[in-house]
C-alpha cells in the first residue's frame, strides 16, 4: 500500500476545519452554557437558573409542551409517513410520481408557512371557519397545542416517507413469503416481521421528527398562542430589550439541547447489538388490488399528500386575492405582489445573497470535511465527524443567541451585519454538504485517486482533478440541499437581523404577526417558487430524490 506523508495539504485541512468549527459551533455554544451559569446580579457561578426551570410553573409548562409538541409531532408525522411508505411500495397505485410530488411540495415549505396556511383556513377570520358559519355550523380556531401538532405531523411526514420507503423497497420478499406460508395474518406479518426489519430508518425518522419539532420556533409563535414552548420561551426571555433575562434564555437554550441529545442517544441504544436486514433476494413487489380495496388505498394515500401539500396550496392561491388588514376580499388581484415589489423587495435580495453567500462556503468546507470523514479515517476525523452532528440537534434560536453573545463586542462586534447571518446559516447547514459528500465517496473508490498521486500528482491536485469530478452529483445535492434550507432559516435569522438584514422568512413572520396577509402570501409565493426551483434542480442533479432531500 502506497504511504502518505504524515504532514501533506490535507493535514493543513482537517486544522482548518476543526478551526472552523471551533469557532463557529463549539465557542458560541460556549457562551451559551456560561451565560446559564452565572448569576444575573452577581455575576458568581450559580445554578439559579436551573433551579427555577424545575420550580416555577411557566417553564415546567413550557419543557411539557416543548414535550408533547415533539411526540405528538413525531407520531403523527410516523402515523402518516410510514402508512404512506407502506400503501405506495406495496400497492399499485395510479399516479405514484404525482404523490412522492406533492410530498416533496409538502417537504420544501418552510413550517411556518404551514401555520400561516392553517390560520387561513381555520383561524379566527377563516375562510373555512367563516363559510362554516354561514351554514350554522360553528368551530373553535385551531390554535394551541393541537393545532402546533397537527402543522408539525402534516409538515414533516415526508421526511418519514422518504426514508422508509427506500427501507420497505430494500425488504427480502422471501421472508415476507416465509411468514405468510406459516399462516401469519398480513397485520401480523406487518408488526413482526416488516416493521422490525425497517426498525432502523423508523427510528431515524422519528428522531429527525422529534429533533424538527422540538427545534421549530415559527409554527408554535404563529399558532400556539398561549402554548410556549422552549424555544419560544428563549425568545421571549431574550429579546426583551426592558428587563431581558439572558442567563434564563440560556439555561432553556441548553435544556434544549440536552432534550434533544438525549433523543440521539435514546435511539442509538435502541438499535444496539441487534440485526436488522436481510439478504436480498426477491424485490418486494406492488399489488394489484381492486374494487372497494382500491378506493381505499387511493383515496388514503391522496388524502395525505394533498392535505400535507394543501398549505403551499392555499398559500399560492390567497397570494392573487385582495386585502384589507387580515381579511382577504372577494376578487382576484395582483395588490400584494405590487405592494412586495415596490415596497418591500429588499428581503428578497437579501434572502438570495446570504444563501447563495452561505452556500458558496458550505460546499468548499463541507467537500473538504466530506473527504476527511471518509478518506482519512483517525482518532481527530471521528471527533470531527461526531461535533458534525451538533448543528442537526441545536435549533436555530439557540444558536441565534449563541452567536449575538459571542459576537457581540469587539474585536468581533458582528451583531447588526449580514455576515452574523451568513457564518449562522454557514455552520447550521455545513452537516448537509459534508455528509452528502462523504456518502457519495463511499460509492467511488480511492485508487484512482492514488494512481494519480503515482504518477506525479499532489495530494490536492489529485483530489480536484480526480475525485470532484467523480462525486460531483453528491456535492451539487448538498449544496442545493443547504441552499433550500438556507433560503428557509427563520430561527437564527429572526434573533440576529436588524432592519437592513431582513430576509424573507423574517419578513413573512412579521407580516403574519402584524395581520398582513396578503403580504405575506406573496412573499411567501415567492420563496416557494425559489424553493421548488432548487428542489427540481437537485433532483435532476442527484438522481435520486432521497440523496437530493435527505
Amino acid at each position: 500500500m502506497r504511504r502518505r506523508s504524515r504532514l501533506d495539504i490535507w493535514t493543513f485541512v482537517l486544522v482548518a476545519a476543526w478551526g472552523i468549527l471551533i469557532a463557529l459551533l463549539i465557542w458560541p455554544l460556549s457562551s451559551i452554557l456560561r451565560s446559564s451559569l452565572l448569576d444575573n446580579d452577581t455575576g458568581a457561578f450559580s445554578l439559579v437558573h436551573y433551579f427555577q426551570i424545575a420550580t416555577i410553573k411557566a417553564y415546567q409548562r413550557a419543557v411539557g409542551n416543548t414535550l408533547l409538541a415533539g411526540f405528538g409531532g413525531m407520531t403523527g408525522a410516523l402515523l402518516l409517513g410510514v402508512t404512506l411508505a407502506f400503501l405506495t411500495t406495496r400497492f399499485h397505485i395510479y399516479g405514484r410520481a404525482l404523490i412522492q410530488t406533492l410530498a416533496v411540495v409538502a417537504l420544501v415549505s418552510p413550517p411556518f408557512i404551514g401555520a400561516y396556511s392553517w390560520i387561513v383556513l381555520f383561524g379566527a377570520s377563516g375562510v373555512v371557519r367563516k363559510g362554516l358559519d354561514a351554514i350554522g355550523i360553528s368551530i373553535p380556531p385551531l390554535y394551541g397545542a393541537a393545532g402546533v401538532i397537527l402543522v408539525f405531523a402534516f409538515k414533516f411526514f415526508p421526511h418519514v416517507f422518504l426514508i422508509t420507503s427506500g427501507a420497505l423497497a430494500s425488504i427480502n420478499r422471501s421472508v415476507e413469503e416465509a411468514a405468510e406460508s406459516l399462516g401469519v395474518s398480513p397485520t401480523k406479518r406487518l408488526f413482526t416481521v416488516t416493521f422490525p426489519l425497517i426498525l432502523p430508518a423508523i427510528s431515524a425518522s422519528a428522531l429527525l421528527t422529534f429533533v424538527l419539532s422540538i427545534a421549530d420556533f415559527g409554527t408554535p409563535r404563529i399558532i400556539g398562542r398561549d402554548f410556549n414552548v422552549l424555544a419560544t420561551e428563549a425568545f421571549n426571555l431574550y429579546g426583551s430589550e426592558v428587563g431581558g433575562n439572558p442567563g434564563m434564555a440560556s439555561a432553556l437554550s441548553i435544556v434544549l439541547i440536552v432534550l434533544s441529545m438525549i433523543i440521539v442517544f435514546g435511539q442509538r441504544w435502541v438499535l444496539r447489538k441487534n440485526v436488522y436486514h436481510s439478504n436480498m433476494i426477491k424485490k418486494p413487489e406492488r399489488k394489484q388490488v381492486r374494487g372497494f380495496k382500491a378506493v381505499g388505498v387511493h383515496v388514503l394515500a391522496y388524502a395525505i399528500v394533498l392535505i400535507g401539500a394543501l398549505p403551499a396550496i392555499i398559500v399560492v392561491l390567497f397570494s392573487f386575492r385582495r386585502t384589507s388588514g387580515p381579511v382577504f376580499q372577494p376578487g382576484v388581484s395582483l395588490q400584494s405582489y405590487e405592494r412586495v415589489i415596490s415596497t418591500i423587495s429588499d428581503p428578497i435580495w437579501n434572502t438570495l445573497i446570504f444563501s447563495s453567500t452561505a452556500v458558496v462556503a458550505i460546499v468548499i468546507t463541507g467537500t473538504l470535511i466530506g473527504y476527511l470523514i471518509s478518506r482519512r479515517p483517525g482518532i481527530a476525523t471521528g471527533a470531527l465527524d461526531a461535533i458534525l452532528m451538533v448543528p442537526y440537534v441545536v435549533p436555530g434560536i439557540v444558536m441565534g443567541i449563541a452567536f449575538i453573545t459571542r459576537f457581540n463586542e469587539p474585536p468581533l462586534a458582528l451583531t447588526g451585519t449580514g455576515l452574523i447571518i451568513v457564518m449562522a446559516v454557514f455552520i447550521r447547514r455545513l452537516p448537509y454538504s459534508a455528509r452528502s459528500v462523504a456518502a457519495a465517496l463511499k460509492q467511488v473508490g480511492p485508487n484512482l485517486e492514488d494512481a494519480a498521486v503515482s504518477l506525479g500528482y499532489s495530494p490536492g491536485k489529485a483530489f480536484v482533478k480526480v475525485t470532484v469530478p467523480l462525486i460531483l452529483p453528491g456535492i451539487m445535492a448538498g449544496a442545493l440541499m443547504s441552499f433550500i434550507t438556507a433560503m428557509n432559516e427563520l430561527s437564527s435569522s429572526l434573533v440576529l437581523y436588524v432592519g437592513s438584514t431582513i430576509t424573507m422568512p423574517v419578513r413573512i413572520y412579521l407580516s403574519v404577526m402584524d395581520g398582513e396577509y396578503g403580504t405575506a402570501s406573496a412573499l411567501s409565493t415567492i420563496l416557494l417558487a425559489m424553493t421548488v426551483t432548487a428542489v427540481y434542480a437537485a433532483f435532476h442533479l442527484s438522481g435520486r430524490k432521497e440523496s437530493a432531500l435527505l
